[in-house]
């Protein structure tokens, strides 16, 4: 690629395709989005580097449809850092990873202290990745030269970040856990969407009523279809803090709302009917939402102790077994078994809670096998120890 120039045609991506299959090994690839500045996640550069092709810098809006850059490399590895962050964004416009090495993911399981690409870059290639445009607004259109250089870096010392890597997993007999853990991260499937997701609202639990959340409701509603439309972060048109103030203020008028100090934002006035007409569908409506959401989420362990004591001492014996091989295979907790895992089981563990009912639970909720072989054993024994001491007397017997 010459002059980090990026591909915004049909002949140039053919031509790229073209390129990169010839090319050799693995492909280091990234996507930038424009997370904060637009309403969609989707990918506004897709980057690619393959040895003995090059470094290929594609726009995605501008080419559409990159089936024919996935079918080129079908079977490939694909490399990339936090797949999970990009996988989405990739997928939707056609390139789907049969087989991935995550770096980011693998420095987690190498016990690495800090797991940035530059970091780890650093680290491991003794090369300085400078990383100031990483929260650059990448819809803008032409792209700054010098954003076209930090993304093209991005890729390039991916295959031999990957090198490295592979062979510290090697040393430390973590290939197999690598393995597993990045194929659960393909396997993955998207979250469902929210039942209620206006309740993401930041700040709503200072909003009291049903007829308050009701109109809490209607005005995410609206300012969503409004930055759905117009492709903009919601929170960049009205703050989340303004929609909260003005759902627990309830104007009585468009003049009222417009004279809320807190109703602030850069469409707060320039769409005021809209925020107004929102306010009146909210205060008409039949439809009130309950005070609490519906869901299955546990409450947090802070609360345990006063909620459900005996879970709440599974889970802090478990937790602190569980610590202790964290520390000696230097897996950070949080890889070494999903936290929410931990806590489905310590709330409501299976009967009889022996290893393999521990283990088959913590399958069902979607552990590895690998984090099944190194924690249904050690959770097992905590449960079993907790609910020993628990029958003790405490007093002695005479």
């Amino acid at each position: 690629m010459v002059g980090h120039q990026v591909i915004d045609s049909r002949a140039a991506y053919l031509a790229a395709v073209d390129k990169l299959a010839a090319g050799t090994g693995p492909i280091g690839i990234d996507a930038e989005r424009a997370s904060g500045f637009t309403y969609s996640q989707r990918a506004y550069l897709i980057q690619l580097y393959r040895r003995d092709a090059g470094t290929f810098l594609f726009d995605p809006p501008a080419i559409g449809d990159f089936s024919g850059l996935n079918e080129a490399l079908a079977g490939e590895e694909w490399i990339l850092h936090a797949a999970s962050q990009d996988l989405a964004c990739l997928r939707e416009v056609g390139l789907d990873p049969g087989r991935i090495f995550d770096t980011e993911l693998a420095a987690r399981l190498l016990g690495l202290p800090r797991v940035g690409l530059g970091t780890v870059v650093e680290e491991l290639l003794g090369i300085h990745l400078a990383k100031e445009h990483s929260a650059a607004n990448w819809s803008t259109r032409p792209l700054p030269e010098s954003w076209l250089v930090y993304a093209a870096l991005d890729v390039e010392l991916l295959p031999d970040l990957r090198d490295s890597m592979v062979d510290l997993l090697v040393e430390s007999g973590k290939t197999d856990i690598a393995d597993q853990e990045f194929a659960a991260v393909l396997a993955k499937e998207a979250k469902p969407a929210r039942a209620e997701p206006w309740r993401r609202l930041s700040g709503l639990h200072a909003v009291r009523g049903q007829r308050n959340l009701a109109v809490a409701r209607e005005l995410w509603v609206a300012r969503d279809a409004l930055a759905q439309e117009l492709d903009v972060s919601p929170g960049r048109l009205v703050p989340d803090a303004s929609l909260v103030a003005a759902a627990r203020a309830l104007p009585v008028s468009k003049n009222a709302l417009a004279d809320l100090r807190e109703f602030n934002g850069r469409a707060s006035r320039t769409e005021l009917e809209r925020w107004w007409r929102a306010i009146q569908q909210g205060l008409a409506s039949a439809d009130l939402p309950s005070v609490k959401a519906n869901s299955d989420a546990l409450p947090p362990p802070r609360a345990w102790a006063d909620r459900n004591p005996e879970a709440d001492l599974r889970f802090k014996a478990a937790r602190a077994a569980l610590t202790a091989v964290s520390e000696e295979r230097a897996v950070p907790l949080e890889n070494l078994l999903t936290p929410e895992h931990l806590r489905r089981v310590s709330w409501q563990p299976p009967e009889p809670a022996d290893a393999d009912a521990v283990g088959n639970a913590l399958a069902q909720l979607g552990a590895r096998t690998w984090q099944i072989e190194a924690t249904a054993q050690l959770i097992a024994d905590a449960f079993v120890e907790v609910h020993q001491s628990d029958d003790l007397p405490s007093e002695p017997v005479s």
